[in-house]
């Protein structure tokens, strides 16, 4: 069952609350009077015309069924989760059925974290690096003389010095029972890893790594692993303690034998808009304080900004860069590392899906400020250059492509939309005359025009007039005591409407009278709207 719910986790086009035109959190009684009202309206009693007739059953039928839905508590729960299709998945009537709404939630939520598990062990194995190292020095730092004889020698040098390939995998070879019955009952697990590299400039690796919870906020690992080269084999050992500090911090402790043995000790606290570090490492041959600082933008391409200095015996070195994500699965990321004496260097790193390509560019060997501000101009210059000559144009076509497509595939159940909405509204004329009526003698809520679709400007009338969709009608039926109002939620769902743009951003606009007065309102697409307002009303001299 679980895989047949992986399967039909995409929610129904036919959005049962907006048909009833209530909210998500709507009482029973609430969602009892909008089926008593549109019951009124679509009972296939009231119609002597055949096709009327069979058009109010077809309608009928539906609203009822919303209905049935919403008012069970079971249903409705695995209706919000899982949508319509989640009702028709077998299995349901045996087991969940029994549970309450809150178990079934929790059934929901153990399944997506079962998949999200998958989800990033699909992203982590295998694991590749192909890293190409380039030497640029001869660009910043030369002799012109050295080169007057030599053919071609007015060109700098360019090379690149070192290049390796890696690839790993890893694999589950053991799960505790034990472990998975504690996790249930005192948060304990244990987990064990196998790991294979090949690749690496140091020859094939070969290691196990354990993973264990010690209480619900700490946590530990250990990895061993064999290093196979030329001069043999070479062991090596890592563990680590990690405990929360706080909601938002987390403190590192971690010991490593091997060619390059430490001890570290880091501080990471990780929010929403910035990630900080703080590490102290002892060992041989290096010892370090490192601080960095990541600012990270509330923005759709995640884009990150951070920077760090580093001491230790080697020196001291200073890094700042960029990072942000180019495609759904792409992150490219450029820092600069200046210090002393290593000089200043380029870092581009580009990370797609679970492979990583790093180009480290070495520039010179001392600070020269002509290489710190090419280093830093550069790289922003040629992304923007791409970005908007190459990324953008691609970005777009493939956006309209899919558009289309979605378009192509919908083609269908629009038209059948579309023809329910028409007979809808036939089926609404009595009543709305009638409405209209009792609200024009207590000079009360009259729709005059109500448009809803997409809205462009005014020197594309035509192209308006092709994507928006009278709902004057709809929107006057549903008038109540000289009151009208939806709820949060697509008003393409709603008695009448249906999508005349699939995939567009839309609106709905409302020109109203109420006292006398003209008032007019635009509001979007899942946007509630309660009218009428104060502030719809327009002015007399406009």
């Amino acid at each position: 069952m679980a895989a047949a719910l992986e399967n039909e986790l995409e929610v129904d086009n036919e959005d049962y609350y907006s048909l009833l035109n209530v909210r998500r959190e709507a009482t029973q009684e609430e969602l009892k009077s909008s089926y008593r009202r549109l019951c009124m309206l679509y009972h296939p009693d009231k119609h002597r015309d055949p096709e009327l007739k069979r058009q109010a059953e077809q309608l009928f039928n539906y609203v009822h069924q919303a209905y049935e839905v919403l008012s069970d508590p079971q249903s409705r729960a695995i209706y919000d989760i899982f949508g319509k299709k989640g009702l028709e998945v077998e299995g349901w009537e045996v087991v969940e059925r029994k549970r309450t709404p809150a178990e079934i939630r929790e059934e929901y939520e153990r399944l997506q974290r079962e998949r999200d598990e998958r989800r990033l062990q699909q992203r982590t194995n295998p694991k590749g690096t192909i890293s190409v190292g380039i030497d640029v020095t001869d660009l910043f730092d030369r002799y012109e003389e050295d080169f007057e004889d030599v053919p071609g020698g007015g060109f700098p040098h360019i090379e690149i010095n070192r290049m390796h390939i890696s690839q790993s995998i890893e694999v589950s070879i053991y799960t505790s029972q034990f472990g998975e019955i504690r996790i249930a009952r005192y948060k304990l697990a244990m987990r064990e890893v196998g790991t294979f590299g090949a690749g690496d400039i140091r020859g094939p690796l070969f290691g196990m790594k354990v993973f264990r919870n010690v209480t619900a906020r700490c946590f530990v690992t250990a990895q061993w692993g064999l290093q196979f080269s030329s001069r043999g084999v070479r062991p090596s050992a890592t563990t680590m303690m990690a405990r929360h500090l706080d909601q938002n911090t987390m403190g590192y402790l971690q010991w490593r034998w091997g060619s390059q043995s430490a001890m570290t000790t880091s501080i990471v606290r990780d929010t929403k808009t910035s990630h900080f570090t703080l590490t102290l490492q002892l060992g041989v041959p290096h010892s370090y304080l490192m601080m960095s600082y990541q600012y990270k933008f509330q923005d759709e391409d995640q884009t990150k900004v951070k920077g760090s200095i580093k001491t230790g015996f080697f020196g001291t070195v200073v890094e700042y860069g960029a990072e942000r994500k180019i495609s759904p699965h792409s992150v490219l990321a450029a820092t600069v590392s200046i210090g002393v004496p290593q000089g200043v260097s380029l870092k581009i790193r580009l990370n797609r899906a679970s492979q990583t390509y790093l180009f480290p560019i070495h520039l010179t060997d001392q600070i020269l400020p002509s290489a710190v501000f090419y280093a830093t101009v550069g790289p922003l210059a040629i992304y923007l250059a791409v970005q908007k000559l190459i990324i953008m144009p691609y970005v777009r076509a493939q956006k309209e492509q899919e558009l289309e497509k979605q378009k192509e595939d919908s083609a269908s159940e629009i038209a059948r939309r579309k023809q329910e909405a028409e007979a809808s509204v036939l089926l609404m004329q009595e009543s709305v005359k009638r409405i209209i009526d009792a609200e024009e003698s207590k000079m009360g809520l009259i729709i005059l025009n109500a448009w809803y679709g997409k809205f462009v400007s005014d020197n594309s009338q035509k192209r308006e007039r092709a994507k928006v969709i009278d709902v004057t009608v709809p929107l006057q039926c549903l008038v109540k005591d000289s009151k009208l109002i939806l709820t949060e939620a697509s008003k393409a769902g709603l008695p009448g409407f249906y999508d005349p743009c699939v995939g567009e951003e839309k609106s709905l606009k409302l020109l109203y009278q109420f006292r006398g007065a003209m008032h007019q309102v635009l509001s979007g697409d899942t946007e509630p709207l309660k009218i009428p307002k104060q502030t719809h009303r327009i002015n007399s001299e406009t």
